[in-house]
């Protein structure tokens, strides 16, 4: 497996919560950036709590997203992240939705963050509603390199959840492409949140990824965390964490305890 996953991470299957932002200033039923902070640090407590490896930190609830992020949400954003960053005791990480690695990578530069994930890497692909998604991998890493940024690590999907593929190939040709153009590790979703990838998704891309790790965006739960941690090298996990719009420890203890049979302690 990658050494800079490795070296971040540091556990044989790791477990990465996210943060689901209210909505942020200049979104529909903003509750103001203190409010935004307030929950934020919040949730990061509960899943630091309960175990867990890393956090990311999205803003999922601003709608309609912007496909590319305006001066607002990254200055908001950038905000947000030095929060957690400074309250961590695990590796905060960024995405801002829907479609802005750019952003990302500015943000967890100027922040201290320590990776981004990024829904649109290698794959051509369009989204009801928003169109094509742009897509410029060696963009991304030009950028992280101009911040000096090279240490911030790369989560990229690959055949996102809700886009549809407009040059159709297997998943092992997108985890290998994906793999070399820099990414520090694949991520693999089922068709919509709450939905897991399958099985044989996960060990197709693990066929193109090789030594790349290969993660399960979507849908991992208690109920199946078990079988799709036997293929894949970890999870990011938001929906199944949470009762509401709050972060449950319980649910997040649970988790982390299977994957840790998974996979074995943290070193």
């Amino acid at each position: 497996m990658s050494t800079r996953f490795v070296n971040l991470f540091r556990s044989a299957k790791p477990i990465i919560g996210v943060v689901h932002l209210a909505p942020l200033p200049g979104f529909a039923g903003s509750p103001g950036i203190d409010a935004v902070l307030e929950k934020a640090l919040a949730d990061q407590r509960t899943l630091e709590s309960g175990g867990v490896d890393g956090v990311l930190v999205e803003n999922e609830e601003d709608h309609p997203h912007e496909v590319t992020a305006g001066p607002a949400t990254i200055a908001h954003m950038t905000r947000v992240a030095t929060a957690l960053v400074a309250r961590a005791t695990q590796p905060v990480g960024v995405e801002i939705l829907l479609n802005d690695a750019e952003a990302s990578v500015a943000v967890a530069a100027a922040s201290g963050a320590a990776f981004i994930r990024t829904d649109y890497f290698v794959d051509r692909m369009e989204r009801a509603g928003y169109g094509e998604m742009r897509i410029d991998p060696a963009a991304v890493l030009a950028r992280r390199r101009r911040l000096g940024a090279d240490h911030v690590l790369v989560l990229a999907d690959i055949q996102v959840k809700y886009a549809r593929m407009l040059e159709p190939r297997p998943l092992a040709q997108s985890a290998a492409l994906a793999r070399g153009h820099g990414a520090d590790a694949v991520i693999v979703t089922g068709d919509a949140t709450a939905q897991a990838p399958t099985i044989e998704d996960i060990q197709d891309a693990r066929r193109g990824a090789a030594a790349c790790p290969v993660l399960v965006g979507s849908g991992l739960d208690a109920r199946n965390a078990e079988a799709l941690l036997a293929v894949a090298d970890g999870a990011i996990v938001g929906t199944s964490f949470k009762i509401d719009d709050r972060v449950s420890a319980d649910r997040v203890r649970a988790i982390v305890r299977l994957a840790r049979a998974a996979g074995g302690p943290q070193s």
